[in-house]
């Protein structure tokens, strides 16, 4: 488990989150120069915040209050960088062999050893790192790091150096490595994909702070910012106005829709959203449901995005994504389309 509280001010940027995490994989997820890697750095006393505090399994790493500041060493974290950080010098072996803590030289050799048979580094023990494909130097990073029996794990941008066929293998196995870990495992990304796949909590960093942290699921189901909202992946967005509760529900106009929705519920917000998946296709006339015509199509390689538009009303497109096969069974002319009250968004700006 870590709590953390980091504060750090570098004058043109400021860090300033907050969070827990049990036995779980928790996402960082956010666009570049938003704070993420600074946090992971901040965990493992590379930097020294300003103020704040860092426990992990109950173990003060720093306590501004109390003058607590545990050096890098003697915090037993596991940070992979992006670039993986490989002793350029040193054989596969003798840089898996860093990370072991203690023993004779024997011993922190047979633990190598078993690390690198692990991470399936058999035959590569005497190699350098430059003659290791890029698979193959992640692995040899993970073996060093795991061979040190860490109190944390934490990955900066695990693949952002892998070739993109290789992407999907080297996520299927890091994931049955932090899964193998059962601690606590800190993963920072920018892309919602990966981050769905292998986390069990997202916390969305924006501009240094943290705009939404929660369950991936339930992340994903109601975001509550516009920010998350687009990290997260949603496509559509239009201004709210003329909100109202009637009846257990929430009516408002989308204005760059040109239409009147409502929600279950008594919610409020000054966006709403709703994922370019989630419309759907009405057999007849109902709430929120509008005619609407093809403003243009894009093609995708498994599906078709189908930008559309109220007919006589001059506004922004709404994105529609269709399977081919959906696409081509669609009728000829104008769409009657549906916009599901329990997928609909309202969120704040």
């Amino acid at each position: 488990m870590i709590e953390a509280v980091i504060k750090k001010d570098l004058g043109s940027f400021k860090l300033d989150v907050a969070f827990t995490a049990g036995d779980e994989i928790l996402a960082l997820l956010g666009g570049s120069g938003c704070g993420k890697s600074l946090t992971l750095r901040a965990i493992a006393g590379i930097i020294t915040p300003d103020s704040g505090y860092i426990a992990v399994n109950g173990r003060v790493f720093f306590d501004s209050e109390h003058g607590i500041n545990l050096p890098p060493q003697k915090r037993h974290v596991g940070l992979l960088f992006q670039n993986y950080a490989l002793f350029p010098t040193m054989t596969v072996l003798q840089n898996i062999m860093t990370g072991v803590r203690t023993g004779t030289r024997a011993q922190r050799r047979a633990a190598a050893e078993e690390a690198a048979e692990r991470f399936q580094l058999q035959g590569l023990e005497d190699r350098l790192p430059s003659e290791l494909s890029g698979g193959q130097q992640q692995r040899a990073a993970l073996a060093r790091i795991m061979v040190g029996r860490p109190e944390l794990l934490m990955l900066d941008e695990p693949f952002s150096a892998l070739d993109s066929h290789l992407r999907d293998r080297m996520e299927r196995e890091v994931t049955a490595v932090l899964r193998d870990f059962g601690g606590t495992t800190l993963l920072v990304s920018h892309s919602r994909d990966e981050v769905f796949r292998m986390a069990d909590s997202i916390a969305v960093y924006n501009a240094g702070q943290i705009d939404a942290i929660g369950e991936k699921h339930e992340l994903f189901r109601d975001p509550g910012t516009l920010t998350a909202a687009m990290l997260t992946g949603c496509k559509n967005f239009s201004a709210v106005s003329h909100l109202r509760h009637e009846n257990g529900r929430t009516v408002f106009t989308a204005d760059d829709w040109g239409m009147e929705l409502s929600v279950r519920g008594e919610k409020t917000g000054d966006i709403a959203g709703l994922r370019r998946h989630y419309a759907e296709l009405a057999d007849a006339p109902g709430e929120n449901t509008y005619q609407m015509e093809v403003v243009s199509v894009l093609e995708d390689p498994f599906e078709y995005v189908v930008f559309l538009r109220r007919p006589g009303f001059d506004g922004k497109p709404f994105e529609w994504a269709v399977t081919k096969k959906e696409y081509a069974a669609l009728p000829k002319g104008r769409l009657l389309l549906r916009f599901p009250d329990e997928a609909l968004m309202l969120l704040e700006e």
